[in-house]
């Protein structure tokens, strides 16, 4: 097919594929209320690959069809520079929201390219055959994809096989000369309801008796016995001025059940070969995390945007205070663009020549956004004020009885009106106090893998050999 346009995209997910939102069946996830504008948050990254100011960011016109960026196998530093600024510049244009829609679904693909040559060297399986076959399906026809990676778990404490009952991890309960047969359910599934395939993979280590639970592959969303159960966090009605970032932009959390789901053959990427579930995991996070700095980016940007623009508009600039304030996020902001360049910069290819980014670096950029993300929130309230959760609505300003007394009296320094004012605190309290700045605080915390996961990889990734003999230099000990 090639390169779609939007359009083509929005019909695409017309498949009757199984949705519940609120409990009810949706018919069509491109012209439900809420659902739908998430599909059309998503149309972002067909429109940037339409416009010619992004053409050589977008498109790898390199071969005998033009491609998306997105599925361009890493080959270099300066690929992975290129994809970071690719995923910056989409979530940019998505008002803080990145699209997700092939950002995560190529993040898999190259972490099973890497992994699946691995299992077919020890257990003479045919799994990157397969892997090949599918990432050319997904690029030769300009695909969406969603990876549902995390699974419900029950019992924190528990292994797979230690649960109350056996499907709190997805698992194969029958295996047929043509197939595989899962039954479970993954959690925190972004995007599912508007994406065309749907990529699974392990969550975490799994023992030889774990073996059944150690699964990946790929179904489209229309697959018999795959429902998707949206989440309604976010779903109630905006409007533009309350919510200028918000009414338009909406991503879907979906719980993903896999009710007796046949995989073919051709779609099973591991089955059983418990060693390579963990390896596995961590090859999609090495490129995920990358993915989830790059996309920070401009959200922490508008963070330091915000407490610029109501600083100015309240007259304090001038402040000792807030001027440290400014300085603080504008530090917070560039260290996270610093450190995810630098993870461009030291990232390394393996046997066959893909390059991931350096794990060390990543872990670090994403530890320090997600260690000091409330507190830069913190900083943004503090310069705004309290109008961000008491400000008058849209109607009041539109009403002839008050439109003219609040843009008199909430107006800030001079030449500020009370509406203009009022329009920036809602943007702020729109991106740090509303249902919109809700989902980004625990996402910050969360997606991606938690602040403890990052701190065990940089301790997995970090080797304090050369400091540890340095120090026994400079202690004068052999």
């Amino acid at each position: 097919m090639g390169l779609r346009t939007p359009a083509e995209y929005l019909e695409s997910l017309k498949d009757g594929r199984t949705v519940y939102y609120r409990g009810e069946r949706v018919d069509d996830v491109t012209t439900h209320p809420v659902i739908s504008k998430a599909a059309k948050h998503a149309c972002v990254d067909y429109e940037m690959a339409e416009e010619p100011e992004f053409k050589d960011l977008t498109i790898i016109d390199d071969e005998e069809e033009p491609y998306a960026r997105y599925f361009k196998v890493p080959r270099s530093n300066d690929d992975l520079l290129k994809r970071s600024q690719l995923i910056e510049a989409s979530t940019a244009r998505g008002k803080t929201l990145v699209p997700l829609v092939k950002e995560i679904g190529s993040d898999a693909l190259f972490g099973l390219m890497r992994i699946s040559r691995a299992v077919d060297q020890a257990r003479e399986t045919s799994y990157r055959a397969r892997v090949d076959e599918f990432y050319r399906h997904c690029r030769d026809n300009d695909l969406t994809m969603s990876v549902a990676q995390t699974d419900v778990k029950g019992d924190r404490s528990a292994g797979p096989g230690g649960q109350p009952h056996p499907d709190y991890y997805l698992r194969i309960v029958d295996r047929r000369p043509d197939g595989i047969v899962v039954r479970g359910a993954k959690t925190h599934t972004s995007c599912t309801t508007n994406v065309n395939e749907v990529i699974v993979l392990p969550t975490r280590a799994m023992s030889e008796a774990d073996a059944d639970y150690a699964v990946a592959f790929a179904v489209p969303p229309d697959t018999p016995g795959l429902k998707l159960v949206a989440s309604p966090y976010g779903g109630w009605s905006k409007n533009s001025f309350e919510n200028p970032l918000s009414a338009d932009r909406k991503m879907m959390e979906t719980t993903t059940i896999f009710d007796d789901v046949f995989v073919p053959n051709e779609r099973v990427f591991l089955a059983g070969e418990h060693e390579f579930a963990a390896p596995l995991a961590l090859g999609f996070v090495e490129y995920h995390r990358f993915t989830a700095v790059s996309y920070k980016l401009p959200l922490v940007d508008a963070l330091v945007g915000a407490g610029q623009l109501m600083a100015d508009m309240n007259g304090i600039t001038r402040a000792g205070h807030i001027r440290e304030k400014l300085v603080w996020l504008v530090s917070y902001a560039e260290t996270v663009r610093a450190l995810i360049e630098m993870a461009a910069a030291r990232g390394a290819p393996d046997e066959e020549g893909i390059y991931a980014p350096d794990a060390m670096t990543t872990n670090i950029a994403k530890y320090h956004f997600a260690h000091h993300y409330h507190e830069a929130l913190q900083h943004v309230q503090d310069i705004s004020g309290g109008s961000l959760v008491t400000a008058p609505g849209l109607e009041d300003f539109e009403s002839a009885d008050t439109g003219d007394l609040l843009r008199h009296y909430l107006g800030g320094r001079e030449g500020v009106d009370g509406e203009a004012r009022i329009r920036a605190m809602n943007m702020v309290s729109d991106l740090t106090t509303g249902d919109f700045g809700g989902y980004h605080a625990v996402l910050a915390i969360h997606a991606e893998g938690s602040l403890e996961a990052e701190k065990l990889m940089i301790a997995r990734a970090y080797d304090g050999r050369r400091t540890l003999n340095y120090a026994k230099q400079l202690a004068g000990i052999e």
